[in-house]
Parts: C-alpha cells; sequence; structure tokens
C-alpha cells in the first residue's frame, strides 16, 4: 500500500509542476507525434472530452458486453493503482503509472500509451520487461492485476505489440473488440487513438476560457466535424 501511495503521490506531484507538460509535449513534439502544441486550456477541455466521449463510453460499453460492472471495476483499479485514475492524457504520468496503467486495463487502442511511454527514456524497454513478468507469473503485481484483467488473452497481445512497435513505430495495434468494428467509436477512436491525432484534436477546440467553458456545457455529443479524417 505504501508504494502505491507513493505513486500516486508522485503522480499529483506532477500538477504542481506549471512545466512538466511542457517538457512532456516538447519531448512528443521532437519525437514527430505532436505537430502543432496546443494550449493550456485546449489540453484541459481536450482532456474532458477524451474522457466523455471516449475513454468512459467506450469502456462502460466493453464491461457491459463481458458482464462487468462498470463502477465495481473502476473501484478496483483505484485499490489496485490509484495513480493511474488521475492523468486521462498520460502527459503528467510516470514511466511507472503508464506502464501500471496499460497491464491492468485491456485498451481499446494500446498505440496512444506507447507513443507516450516513447516520449519517457526506456520506457518501452521496461514495458517489455513487465509485460514478460506478467506472463512468467514474476510480477510482483501479478495477482492484482490478474483479479482484474477484463481479457485473459491481453498480455500476450499487448507483449506482441510492444515489441513489433519498437521495430516499426506504425505496427498495427490490437483494436479491443468492442471499438474494432464499431459505428458508434469508429470515429471518436481514430481521433483519440493516437497521441498525433489526440493532439490534432485539442487544437481544433476553443482557446479561450469562455469559449472552452461553453464547449464543455453545451456540446453534448461527439462533434463529427473536429474528428480526425479518416485516411484510404
Amino acid at each position: 500500500m505504501a508504494e502505491k501511495l507513493a505513486r500516486l503521490a508522485k503522480a499529483l506531484t506532477q500538477y504542481a509542476r506549471p512545466t512538466a507538460i511542457d517538457e512532456r509535449l516538447q519531448r512528443l513534439h521532437r519525437l514527430g507525434y505532436v505537430e502543432q502544441i496546443p494550449s493550456r486550456v485546449q489540453l484541459a477541455i481536450g482532456a474532458y472530452d477524451m474522457l466523455r466521449f471516449f475513454i468512459v463510453p467506450a469502456a462502460e460499453d466493453y464491461y457491459e458486453s463481458k458482464g462487468i460492472n462498470f463502477n465495481f471495476h473502476q473501484v478496483l483499479r483505484f485499490l489496485d493503482d490509484p495513480a493511474s485514475l488521475v492523468d486521462p492524457t498520460g502527459l503528467l504520468s510516470t514511466t511507472d503509472n503508464i506502464i501500471g496503467h496499460l497491464m491492468q486495463v485491456t485498451h481499446a487502442n494500446p498505440c496512444y500509451d506507447l507513443q507516450l511511454l516513447d516520449a519517457h527514456e526506456g520506457g518501452l524497454e521496461e514495458l517489455e520487461k513487465q509485460v514478460e513478468q506478467m506472463l512468467a507469473g514474476t510480477h510482483p503485481r501479478t495477482r492484482s492485476i490478474q483479479a482484474i484483467i477484463e481479457d485473459p488473452t491481453y498480455h500476450g497481445k499487448l507483449l506482441d505489440y510492444v515489441r513489433a512497435f519498437r521495430v516499426a513505430r506504425d505496427a498495427q495495434a490490437p483494436i479491443r473488440e468492442n471499438v474494432a468494428d464499431s459505428d458508434r467509436f469508429k470515429a471518436i477512436a481514430r481521433t483519440f487513438g493516437t497521441v498525433p491525432n489526440a493532439m490534432r484534436y485539442f487544437c481544433r477546440l476553443p482557446r479561450d476560457p469562455l469559449s472552452a467553458a461553453r464547449h464543455a456545457l453545451f456540446t453534448r455529443r461527439f462533434p463529427d466535424h473536429l474528428a480526425e479524417p479518416e485516411t484510404h
């Protein structure tokens, strides 16, 4: 428990460092994942949109298909790793936070998180090592993560993907079943499933606080006109 609280405290500490998010965005920009850096207002409203239009509804849909209680499962996630729930965009998360989150949740699209990890020195290598440990049953959180992971085949797929991603950054990500062929989530998953697409969406949002507040209050459905265009 002390280790979990330490990870949570470290994650929350990042919010008190005004330069932390700028440093991470600049690193992602240098790696080619961010073309234009969104403003703080755009980041805040973009994170809100990511949660309400993609992360939460797609998870609720997935859990319903699996017969899992969504709210109870979030409690289990919090108990396993409180730090995994405090940063929806991952821009303020540590290497351990991102890896822990990747391993405890069957992701709709893990590409976003692997791109974030690419901005952490040794992040991808550490992910590969920890997923190998998880599959071997030697990871210190094996029992707690196995108790909450929704898909028992997920870690094998994740290991295959991180190995392929380290070779080629455009490797095909394993898309979660309720998103892969869903008309409901198709455009939304395309928009928020990778760092470049998500940041482009953020940059299309209002820059001034008043307009951003209006967007948050009055935009009740995902704005299709702001979605990432489909490529062929």
